[in-house]
């Protein structure tokens, strides 16, 4: 094939300082249309999809008060190894994603089982001693407590169906 340029002719982007090339390079890039499967993977997912991404802002717009209590070592054997009704108990910590993607299953099904159902929250970090004796080596472990006895324990982010047939194998109708 013949080349209708001169032998030794520059071309455009060779007659352009490194600086300008360089420019020109980000204008063109800038100029170019995402494509849509880029689109998606750029946004966010998990817990901050459709939330605002200012924690204090997501705080202010969700005023819903959460159903299930906070338990601590100190009243422990109270609120779950002496209550009538059987406990749920969720075991999660601050820092861990997972946990915070079933606090609001667990709120629901408070709120779904209440009068028939106690849950409650354990933070690990502020109540290790429970959390060794009970052998909680992941989070989040979500336990069902029936007369004082551990009964079933799930672990992992589960869907709010398989926590709720947990539930209910121990729920008195």
């Amino acid at each position: 094939m013949l080349s209708t340029r001169a032998k030794g002719a520059a071309t455009t982007s060779s007659r352009l300082t490194p600086m300008a090339r360089a420019s020109c390079i980000a204008q063109r890039t800038a100029r170019r249309e995402i494509p849509q499967s880029a689109k998606l993977l750029s946004k966010p997912f998990g817990l901050t999809a459709g939330r605002p991404r200012n924690p204090r802002v997501w705080a202010k717009a969700n005023k819903a008060e959460p159903q299930a209590e906070s338990v601590t070592d100190s009243d422990w054997e109270e609120k779950v190894l002496k209550s009538d009704l059987p406990v749920l108990v969720d075991f999660w910590a601050p820092w861990c994603g997972p946990c915070r993607m079933i606090a609001p299953l667990v709120d629901e099904l408070a709120e779904e089982y209440k009068g028939k159902l106690k849950a409650v929250k354990l933070n690990t970090d502020e109540s290790p001693t429970v959390a060794t004796e009970y052998g909680i080596r992941s989070i989040p472990t979500v336990m069902i407590f029936k007369n004082g006895k551990k009964m079933d324990t799930v672990i992992g982010a589960v869907p709010k169906q398989t926590l709720a047939q947990t539930i209910d194998k121990y729920i008195d109708e």
